[in-house]
């Protein structure tokens, strides 16, 4: 009983002994601070300029993307920054921005750590700013909605259950579907930017493509006629900055080339 007395006692010691190295350790360890310059601008004070403002972080008490840069400063330093962020895992495309001079995810954008490069973040390119780093995407998401995104059929399936399609044409949706909708690829685009009004982009032109090749969609020629005109696919001169840019590696670039295949006159 002694005996397991004392070794409980010395690993008690033990124990304190190692967590006090570590704080000490802790607090020794040298900052490692990395300078954030980050896009401000609020519409309570239109009167004032847009501008950059400068935050520091630690970097050895942040986590790796720059998404937990952003969260870490309007936790610590400025409730007032602005941003849009849900999944944090490049699932729901909220947390789009211009981020060193890329369109990219906050989430999936690792931190650069050389702390003599600062880092300048600002909201997606040629676009209205609600606040910050925020952008009105309203005309993308109408945009979207113009497209008719939705399976359309004359008729259901007798069963009254799904729509059957086979191995072969579910792979053609491969690399179509996975879009998030982000619009950090139609924000890059140039074309884009001098046409957004009649112009539909590459992210919506990519989900275009998607539901014109899909075997279980029976709206095919309407969808082409949606497209048949001078504005709304032709605008696309292939710069490609859409798939340089795509946070999920996909290629709208090749999906819009298929469009205008497509609606070739046989």
């Amino acid at each position: 009983m002694f005996t397991s007395g004392l070794k409980r006692s010395v690993v008690g010691i033990t124990g304190i002994i190692s967590r006090r190295g570590l704080a000490s350790e802790a607090a020794t360890e040298v900052p490692k601070l990395k300078t954030f310059k980050i896009y401000r601008w609020n519409p309570d004070h239109p009167a004032e300029k847009p501008k950059l403002q400068e935050y520091q972080v630690d970097l050895n008490k942040c986590g790796p993307m720059v998404l937990d840069a952003l969260l870490k400063i309007k936790n610590e330093q400025d409730a007032t920054l602005t941003f849009r962020r849900s999944c944090r895992e490049g699932i729901c495309g909220s947390c789009a921005m211009n981020i060193g001079g890329r369109n990219t995810l906050a989430c999936l954008c690792r931190i650069d750590t050389d702390e003599s490069k600062q880092t300048k973040i600002y909201p997606l390119p040629h676009m209205y700013i609600v606040k910050d780093l925020v952008p009105d995407l309203t005309h993308f998401y109408q945009q979207y909605k113009s497209i008719q995104p939705y399976l359309q059929r004359s008729k259901v399936p007798e069963d009254g259950k799904e729509n059957l399609q086979s191995i072969e044409d579910r792979e053609k949706l491969n690399g179509l579907y996975e879009c998030i909708l982000c619009a950090c690829c139609s924000t890059a685009c140039p074309s884009y930017w001098w046409n957004q009004e009649e112009y539909l982009g590459p992210a919506v032109l990519m989900q275009a493509y998607r539901w014109l090749i899909d075997s279980r969609d029976e709206a095919s020629a309407a969808r082409k006629q949606m497209l048949q005109n001078s504005m709304s696919l032709y605008r696309c001169h292939t710069i490609m900055n859409c798939t340089r840019t795509c946070p999920k590696g996909l290629n709208p670039g090749y999906a819009i080339a298929e469009i205008k295949k497509a609606l070739i006159p046989a």
